[in-house]
């Protein structure tokens, strides 16, 4: 019987790679991988520029006084108590702990070996999109799948540990969001998205030697804003396991809700991916972004410091709730948010107090009935391991009933901006500028996850740092002292603060070109979407500049 599939070499005509493949990839972009991300892009950049359409039209609503609220359309989908996600996939039954971070080689073994139940390696917030960061991320993975990992530094070796009886972690791959292209490979003359050249790259390389190592081709999936969006990835894992010959619901898609939109859509993007869907993640910083970005035009959810956004605050245990008792009324996995807190080394009293606050922050969740949550470094991984295996005694919480009564969460709720003692300080506006331009310095020179005052940084929290002062300014906020937010006030402190990192800088910095993006987007003189995508060209020029390879 034929294939109801095109030939390889029919779907290759119109692709090209604008940047060079080095011998040690040229596996990873076979001809039949490529052909697969040509299909996806032919198949679903339609829809995909659709719904990013639709984001657009979205905010426009909001920004003129439509709130976000949960959908009378799919309310059915809400009320319908029958339907239920799959049963647990090999690998995910017991996620207690999860390690998350970029894609190279060292990270990958060292994250292999800590000793979580699950590691969520990163082609998005924590990974500057640079061509030599993707091509090396995706040789790693297809190393790491296969066991065949080792990496020499400085002459310390790395190597995967593989005695035997020990659990290797499962891996799980988060892709870009579908606001993210990828220029490097055109299809039609057109970028593909970013989204499905890391899944279709990964997936057709890895997905049959997943299955033999005992676990699967599992992905995280982040920023969606609808439930339409979720049925994209949805009509997408389909037609990627028929055109391998793999079974439907072989893919496990676990969804970040880290958008304010999204929170009201749990139900909903569950239901699209329910032959697939693995759980849904709290995104703590991003949902912090897209919570004010939401909002932006409404003065009356103007947030305080960064540091007075946790998880207590209403909107946010209220969103925490409502993922709990929702994920496990569709029988998948709750899973907890971030840790951040890399070890103090130099102060063993500072390290102390830091890892008591994540043992607590841990506490509060699996008390809620998360059913796991996320750490940065490897050295958080037996504080939060404790927690976990004294207060979750079975692989997971999905029916364990809950310590107290669930109370239905309203639109309210979801949207309360309400702290206690809340304020803005001269310390909190400083301190996002350290963090907005110190990231986008390091993303500029291809580093995206970065070490800021002992906490592991990343896009999510540079995308608050740069849009609570934006919001400060528009809105004239005042801080605790009685000072007008004004983008005269904000230029000086940026001035102030620019001067003393270039000050401790290394040659080669690129400050002062973070400096000009993040400027004009905290003084309120423009406001993009991302900005990852804002700053994304420079990350490309090098890579599209050299010779293109046409297949």
């Amino acid at each position: 019987m034929s294939s109801p599939f095109p030939k390889t070499a029919d779907k290759l005509k119109g692709v090209q790679i604008l940047a060079p493949i080095p011998d040690r990839a040229k596996h990873i972009f076979n001809p039949d991988a490529l052909a697969l991300v040509a299909t996806l892009h032919r198949a679903f950049q339609p829809q995909r520029k659709k719904l990013l359409a639709n984001r657009k039209k979205q905010q426009e609503l909001r920004d003129q006084g439509e709130l976000p609220d949960f959908l009378p359309e799919t309310a059915y989908i809400r009320d319908d108590p029958t339907w239920t996600g799959p049963p647990l996939a090999r690998g995910l039954e017991d996620r207690r702990v999860e390690i998350t971070g970029p894609t190279d080689r060292k990270m990958v073994i060292n994250a292999l070996n800590s000793g979580v139940a699950t590691y969520m390696a990163d082609f998005e917030d924590s990974l500057t999109p640079a061509w030599a960061n993707l091509v090396d991320g995706q040789v790693n993975l297809y190393d790491a799948v296969r066991r065949n990992l080792s990496f020499e530094s400085n002459g310390k070796k790395y190597t995967l540990d593989q005695t035997p009886g020990r659990h290797i972690p499962t891996l799980i791959v988060r892709p870009r969001g579908w606001h993210l292209d990828e220029k490097h490979v055109l299809v039609d003359g057109e970028a593909v998205s970013g989204g499905i050249f890391d899944f279709a790259l990964y997936f057709y390389n890895n997905a049959r030697e997943a299955i033999a190592q005992g676990f699967g081709p599992y992905f995280y999936l982040p920023k969606m804003e609808h439930h339409l969006e979720a049925k994209l990835w949805n009509d997408i894992f389909n037609h990627s396991q028929d055109y391998i010959g793999l079974a439907r619901g072989t893919i496990r898609g676990s969804v970040l809700i880290e958008t304010l939109p999204a929170a009201f859509q749990m139900d909903e993007i569950i239901y699209q991916l329910r032959q697939h869907i693995g759980g849904l993640n709290c995104g703590r910083w991003d949902y912090i972004f897209s919570y004010i970005k939401s909002l932006r035009n409404h003065p009356e959810f103007i947030l305080p410091d960064r540091s007075q956004v946790t998880m207590r605050a209403p909107f946010m245990s209220s969103y925490v709730k409502l993922l709990v008792h929702t994920t496990h009324k569709r029988q998948v996995h709750a899973l907890g948010g971030m840790a951040a807190q890399i070890p103090i080394k130099d102060d063993q009293e500072r390290n102390r107090l830091a890892l008591e606050n994540v043992a607590k922050d841990k506490l509060r969740e699996v008390s809620l009935g998360c059913d796991s949550c996320w750490v940065a470094h490897p050295a958080l991984v037996p504080v939060v391991l404790k927690v976990f295996n004294e207060h979750m005694k079975g692989p997971n919480q999905i029916n364990v009933p809950p310590k107290t009564e669930f109370k239905e969460i309203t639109q309210r709720d979801l949207l309360s901006p309400f702290i206690p003692d809340a304020k803005i300080t001269e310390a909190g506006i400083r301190a996002n500028i350290i963090i907005g331009v110190s990231y986008i310095e390091a993303w500029l020179r291809n580093i995206g996850c970065v070490p800021i005052n002992y906490l592991m940084e990343d896009a999510a929290t540079a995308e608050v740092s740069r849009t609570q002062i934006w919001q400060w300014v528009t809105h004239g906020a005042k801080t605790d002292k009685g000072v007008t937010i004004t983008k005269q006030y904000v230029k000086k402190l940026l001035e102030e603060e620019y001067a003393k990192l270039v000050k401790g800088a290394k040659a080669g910095h690129k400050f002062k070109q973070a400096l000009d993006y993040f400027a004009p987007e905290a003084a309120a003189d423009k406001y993009s979407d991302f900005v990852t995508t804002l700053i994304y060209d420079d990350v490309t020029t090098i890579g599209r500049a050299q010779a293109a390879e046409k297949l």
